[in-house]
């Protein structure tokens, strides 16, 4: 259940265009955005979106899936899919709201078995009206924050979603959350941090940044409001170099499976 899809592209630009607009990022805040709670910075992390189980000793922050409760005294992050469909899902979506190719044929994502959704134009409206009851669950719960997982389908969509297209669809995501005094993360997609403010996310949770050296382009746009989730030693171990002084970061299995299962790892700095 892992949603591991680390970002490849290059973030092209000139460093003094990059410094000024990270600047103007960490310097404007919405009123809504203002009266959330962030998750706290440099604290030890789990990422239980696999299995939820009671947190390892000192652990103040956790995700879980939006169907899990909370983790008592912990800081909870409600992981959601709202890009894409989980498996064994796909009839409670309505046809239409599933992206499909020239042919009709649905655009899956491959690696995990995921029908795409479809957030271009009328379409990301009602897409996020079922997303937002999703929100509704998880604060009701009592999480803090919503990590909307797959920020990124564009990328897999067979160029039929922009970019334009994946932040406007979030961003009443980040409306409704922030509606409900939830903070809202952005889940990877290194390339569009750019534009956190104007979409309305609060921190980043990013996925091996330090396997592929990208932890420093998060935290240009969020600070050290960056979660950061590594699957290999080496990912974490360049983590941990460079930032674990100052961002939350724990290694887990792919899988993200529950201790006493075979694969499970969790290791931190």
């Amino acid at each position: 259940m892992s949603r591991f899809r680390p970002s490849r592209l290059v973030v092209a630009a000139a460093a003094a265009a990059i410094a000024a607009t990270a600047l103007t990022s960490l310097l404007t805040a919405t009123s809504a955005s203002a009266a959330v709670t962030l998750p706290p910075v440099h604290e030890k992390f789990d990422y239980q979106i696999g299995g939820a189980y009671t947190p390892p000793t000192g652990v103040k922050v956790v995700t879980r899936d939006r169907t899990a409760a909370i983790a008592s005294g912990a800081y909870n992050i409600c992981y959601v899919n709202a890009f894409q469909v989980q498996p064994g899902e796909q009839s409670q979506w309505p046809s239409d709201l599933l992206l499909r190719d020239a042919q009709g044929k649905l655009v899956i994502d491959e690696d995990w078995g995921e029908a795409l959704l479809d957030i271009r134009g009328a379409k990301a409206a009602r897409v996020a009206a079922k997303v937002n009851g999703w929100i509704d669950g998880c604060a009701s719960k009592g999480y803090k924050a919503i990590e909307p997982d797959n920020y990124d389908s564009f990328s897999r969509s067979k160029n039929l979603i922009s970019t334009s297209q994946a932040r406007t669809y979030l961003k009443l995501l980040a409306d409704y959350s922030h509606s409900k005094n939830l903070a809202i993360a952005q889940k990877n997609t290194v390339e569009l941090s750019q534009y956190r403010s104007s979409v309305g996310l609060d921190f980043a949770v990013a996925e091996e940044c330090g396997q592929y050296d990208e932890c420093g382009d998060y935290v240009d746009y969020f600070g050290n409001n960056v979660i950061v989730i590594e699957y290999t030693n080496s990912g974490r171990q360049k983590a941990c170099s460079a930032f674990g002084s100052r961002l939350s970061i724990v290694q887990r299995d792919v899988d993200v499976s529950t201790p006493g299962s075979g694969g499970y790892v969790r290791k931190t700095c």
